[in-house]
């Protein structure tokens, strides 16, 4: 482990990821305005895009070749209209969510006829297939406002992660603050979200995964990095975490099956029906969360 300052910290996280097999991209270098880069990330075509359109669309052609283009066009309006769907972000990430794990329906007509299929966002069963990318400093401007959270993990195009990192040699520079933060970014940048299936927060001595509507006290730490033995305690709590959770088939795994959505309903004081819409981690084992 680095000495403990924001930038190291970050540093150190996306090594680890790259051990893992996540492609690393310096978020400026695909900025709007950033000249040429060597990466072979397409630029964005705006600082309010938080697909990349250009990859969504080279995989989804990979992972569902059956699909004529326009379909594969089709779903990917439908990914990109979603943060405007719903009235507010949890039914938006909810209806995201569905899709990531079932797939898109579409239609299209072949030999005259109209056919119907579904087009697979992630294949879950050929993780080899898949795009998976770490941005760090990745500038969104939703209602002219700027935000630019730490790192941003991307597959196939899609933000599904996102971590918000504090310099512990900063007083008030808390896992607490990275939590705050982190309830800024949804209020302020909420397209961001929409895709979003986990969140992480460290100060470099903690590190916590969390849902998208979970409280600070229903963030936690990832105890395993091999999935069987909790790792010592002696080991970085961010680096159990990005090797225990961040490998390939273990992320894949916890995305598809163990990602759950609660409705709950209450009153009012005028005794109106509210629903309360929560997303949750289930364990996986013990040793893991």
């Amino acid at each position: 482990m680095p000495n403990l300052n924001e930038s190291s910290l970050e540093q150190f996280a996306l090594d680890l990821f790259q051990s893992l097999g996540w492609e690393y991209v310096f978020g400026p270098e695909i900025a709007p305005d950033a000249g040429k880069n060597n990466f072979g990330v397409a630029k964005r075509k705006s600082f309010e895009d938080v697909l990349l359109f250009d990859i969504l669309e080279t995989r989804l052609k990979l992972i569902n070749p059956q699909i004529p283009n326009e379909a594969i066009n089709d779903a990917i309006k439908t990914i990109s209209h979603l943060p405007n769907h719903f009235p507010n972000l949890m039914s938006n990430n909810e209806a995201f969510h569905r899709l990531l794990t079932e797939g898109i329906r579409v239609t299209y007509r072949k030999n005259g006829e109209e056919k119907g299929d579904i087009v697979t966002i992630i294949d879950f069963s050929n993780p080899d297939n898949n795009d998976l990318i770490a941005v760090n400093q990745f500038t969104v401007v939703e209602n002219n406002i700027n935000k630019r959270p730490d790192i941003v993990l991307f597959v196939n195009g899609i933000p599904l992660a996102v971590f918000e990192l504090k310099n512990p040699a900063i007083e008030n520079a808390t896992i607490k603050s990275a939590y705050n933060q982190m309830q800024t970014y949804k209020q302020t940048i909420p397209s961001l979200f929409s895709y979003n299936e986990i969140v992480v927060i460290s100060d470099g001595l903690e590190a916590k995964i969390g849902s998208l509507s979970a409280g600070y006290d229903r963030f936690t730490a990832w105890k395993s990095m091999d999935g069987t033995h909790e790792a010592p305690h002696k080991v970085n709590q961010l680096e159990v975490l990005i090797k225990g959770l961040f490998n390939k088939d273990t992320f894949l795994d916890f995305l598809r099956f163990f990602i759950v959505f609660d409705k709950s309903k209450t009153e009012d004081e005028s005794g109106q029906t509210i629903v309360k819409l929560t997303k949750k981690f289930q364990p996986i084992i013990n040793t893991m969360l």
